[in-house]
């Protein structure tokens, strides 16, 4: 059977239904031809379809409409008020660069000046018995990066036959702390980790005189000179000599070392160290070369009062006047080595916060102490790394002692070290900020660091044994920096304050300190 013939049979089943079961049927009148169920509807036409449609002005009309004085008026009036604007919005533009606040031009800063420089005197101490001291100080790079140093300063590493010019040769790494590759690799190594090495290379270190005779000198000055050229070329970035008081025309040398870094570049830190607390000296030393960085006894010639402690930075920075100075209490030795046990905190917080390079011994993080036997020498302390090296101490150490006790210790010296050496990285006011002295009660020192529009940073010491009301002035404060009525906590140096109330605000005019508690407080840029 054929399609069409489906079709047909199918529609002739469906007009045999039952009239209720079929489809609507079409209205009455509807044409025979259409299908059952289909409506067809015609609408009426609109009487405005009949009417003319708008077709608008023509170009003739619209030109002359256009040309009218009306129009003409409007078309102007309009014209100048969007000039007017514009003209406002400019001149508001204008006056708001003029007097908006310009920002101040960034110092050029050196490495060395962006954050802590950290000594290894003695190398095999600080990285533990039974270990070669390259290798274990290449164990130790991931811990120095925590501490957010910049520059290592090592040594003297090199080889010494004690008091003996001839048998020291300062180009060859003595062999008890690895080979010369071994050292080359922690070089760079360190770079990788952004570490800078400052090597030591103070002559005669195991001898009684750390420059040799006088009469020697010269043949020092050879040597020296041999070796700063080799070590430059190896990729060390800068040098450390110590005990330069007892050199003989030390300004005359240290001119001559720094030209020859210079010449290689000016990226090469030169650093010399004194145990000499006259400043008149010390500034002699300073004033041998532009760039030199110096660290002394200086601080250490304290009455560790707050108003002795003030006069000593004060004296200094007024002596060197804009000279980029370095922080520490010795050319070489421990922070507790000078500095009473119960200010060690407080000074940790002077340091990262006096306008300079803070410089600090390995264990100073940890209030390691030297051990001094009665009728022995002093002798550089074993760094306690853990419980393991208990055993290797002379005298008994808790495991809160420990670098991994404190690490664990919320509120260690360790964790106070690494908050306050973060701080000193990226906070421009701590970096490279002008420095104010405030007046305050007897037995505190206080200032202000601060730079531009960013935040300022008050910092209060208490020197003394008792609490004490802060009672800050601020009446020789340069234009454009006040002091407010409160100001952030930072962190305190004292554990009879809850570390919980870092960040809560604190009351300038009511501030307390508890003995020997120093305070970090910031408070914003108002313009």
């Amino acid at each position: 059977m054929s399609q069409d013939t489906e079709v047909d049979m199918k529609e002739m089943e469906l007009n045999e239904l039952e009239p209720e079961k079929q489809p609507m049927n079409a209205a009455a009148g509807a044409s025979a031809g259409e299908k059952n169920g289909l409506v067809k509807i015609q609408v009426a036409k609109d009487e405005s379809e009949t009417e003319a449609k708008f077709t608008g002005l023509s170009k003739e009309e619209l030109l002359y409409v256009a040309g009218s004085p009306g129009w003409v008026r409007t078309r102007l009036t309009l014209l100048a008020l969007f000039w007017l604007g514009w003209f406002a919005m400019l001149a508001g533009a204008v006056v708001i660069i003029v007097r908006a606040p310009r920002c101040r031009e960034l110092p050029v800063q050196s490495w060395w000046q962006e954050g802590a420089l950290y000594r290894i005197g003695n190398l095999q101490a600080f990285v533990g018995p039974n270990v070669e001291g390259f290798t274990g100080l290449d164990d130790r790079l991931d811990y120095l990066n925590t501490l957010k140093v910049k520059g290592l300063v090592l040594g003297p590493i090199h080889l010494n036959q004690k008091d003996d010019v001839n048998g020291t040769d300062l180009k060859q790494i003595d062999p008890a702390f690895g080979s010369q590759k071994d050292f080359k690799d922690l070089v760079e190594r360190a770079k990788e980790k952004s570490i800078r090495i400052i090597l030591d290379l103070t002559p005669n270190y195991h001898g009684q005189e750390a420059w040799f005779l006088p009469e020697e000198a010269d043949v020092v000055a050879t040597k020296m000179k041999e070796a700063l050229r080799v070590w430059l070329q190896y990729g060390i970035d800068g040098f450390q000599f110590r005990d330069v008081e007892k050199l003989a025309d030390a300004s005359l040398y240290l001119a001559e070392w720094q030209n020859i870094t210079n010449n290689f570049s000016n990226d090469r830190l030169l650093m010399a160290g004194t145990e000499s607390s006259d400043l008149q000296q010390i500034v002699s030393i300073l004033n041998s070369t532009s760039d030199l960085l110096l660290t002394s006894s200086y601080l250490s010639n304290s009455s560790f009062t707050g108003e002795h402690t003030k006069f000593l930075v004060t004296r200094h920075l007024d002596a060197t006047g804009s000279r980029w100075l370095s922080w520490s209490v010795s050319q070489a030795g421990l922070l507790t080595a000078s500095v009473p046990a119960q200010l060690h905190r407080l000074y940790q917080l002077l340091l990262f916060t006096l306008p300079g390079t803070p410089v600090f011994s390995y264990g100073d993080e940890i209030g390691l102490e030297a051990t001094t036997l009665p009728g022995q020498p002093v002798e550089a302390p074993f760094m306690p790394w853990d419980e393991s090296s208990i055993s290797h101490s002379p005298r008994p150490i808790n495991s809160n002692m420990t670098v991994k006790g404190q690490n664990e210790d919320p509120d260690s010296l360790l964790t106070q070290f690494r908050r306050l050496s973060d701080l000193r990285v990226k906070e421009r006011s701590l970096l490279h900020g002008d420095f104010h002295v405030l007046s305050s009660s007897s037995g505190l020192f206080s200032y202000i660091r601060s730079w531009d529009q960013n935040k300022r940073y008050l910092v209060v010491l208490n020197f003394q044994d008792v609490g004490l009301s802060a009672r800050i002035g601020a009446a020789n404060l340069p234009g454009g920096i006040s002091l407010p009525a409160s100001a952030n906590l930072v962190l305190s140096t004292s554990s009879a304050r809850p570390s919980s109330e870092d960040g809560t605000s604190l009351n300038l005019e009511n501030l307390s300190l508890n003995p020997h508690e120093g305070l970090l407080l910031y408070f914003p840029y108002v313009s």
